[in-house]
């Protein structure tokens, strides 16, 4: 089943060429069923590139979704084109009101500021208690991670002498579990961050079970154990150039940048990047979304409470 996005979204025609079945809004009334209501607080600069990003694994599952972008009233995006924000995202103030199957929120490049200086950080807050009685299950990526687990659990971030940049590899630490179903025993995923949450901090909160983890990139999956909350550390979306953008973007700007691990051959700039971690990726949106959302949501979605 498709994804129902606007026709004129970038990504529409992005996920067309690439053979991800999008549907418009006029035919997906006609679809005799209730689509799942995905919200995506889209916190990253290069929003653009993050929806079509989201919405690609979004649309390569069995399930039909209705998408509905949305940021801060608090903070006004600078990289991204008026038009478009207009066009396509609404505030939290004019979403507020209604009950959603599902919530992403994204990364943001904030992470070496304390989560208070950050100049939408109240309204952040406001946004996941509001997703507790709004919201069946909650997706949460890197500095979103983050900052959710700070807020409901007090979980700290600390800065790490070396930028956590490059495709790890990951191990299950739980099995049986329902958003890892499929995974093999050791998979792959990105990381771009400079800060990073810890395993014995993580332990001490009975609430919260980590699902997966890496030698090198630390804690990856952490859960609530009722499954609405999801955190995940990295970067499970991105695309296959995202990383050498990233790169190409720092050494441009004369920063002290080390090459991403485990991503270009031989760790070679100069040739082309290896993807491995799609099957991964798609695994993890399609379990959340069928075992995590579709499955557990209350077909009234005005029944959601914490």
């Amino acid at each position: 089943m498709p994804v129902n996005i606007p026709d004129n979204l970038p990504a529409t025609e992005i996920l067309t060429n690439e053979n991800i079945f999008v549907m418009n809004q006029a035919r997906a009334i006609h679809q005799d069923i209730r689509s799942l209501r995905i919200a995506i607080l889209n916190l990253m600069p290069t929003k653009i590139s993050t929806e079509t990003q989201i919405l690609r694994l979004i649309g390569n599952s069995s399930l039909q979704v209705d998408i509905t972008l949305f940021l801060p009233d608090t903070h006004q995006p600078k990289n991204t084109p008026e038009e478009h924000l207009i066009a396509f995202y609404q505030t939290f103030s004019e979403i507020k009101d209604q009950k959603f199957d599902g919530l992403i929120i994204t990364g943001a490049p904030v992470e070496q500021m304390p989560f208070e200086q950050v100049d939408y950080w109240k309204e952040l807050q406001n946004i996941i208690d509001w997703s507790h009685d709004n919201v069946y299950s909650t997706f949460n990526i890197c500095w979103g991670a983050q900052a959710s687990l700070y807020h409901q659990f007090g979980i700290p971030k600390y800065q790490i002498p070396q930028k956590m940049f490059g495709v790890f590899e990951h191990k299950v630490c739980i099995s049986n579990e329902k958003l890892l179903r499929g995974f093999d025993d050791v998979f792959f995923a990105p990381h771009s961050r400079h800060t990073e949450i810890r395993r014995e901090d993580i332990i001490k909160v009975p609430e919260l079970k980590i699902l997966s983890e890496s030698p090198e990139a630390g804690v990856y999956i952490v859960a609530t154990r009722d499954e609405r909350q999801i955190f995940v550390t990295g970067h499970s979306e991105y695309d296959p150039l995202t990383l050498k953008s990233e790169y190409d973007r720092d050494v441009n700007k004369g920063l002290n940048i080390e090459v991403p691990r485990n991503y270009f051959p031989n760790d070679d700039p100069s040739k082309a990047p290896v993807v491995r971690w799609r099957g991964h990726s798609n695994l993890l949106y399609a379990n959340w979304l069928n075992y995590y959302v579709y499955q557990e949501t209350p077909f009234d979605l005005q029944q959601i409470h914490a």
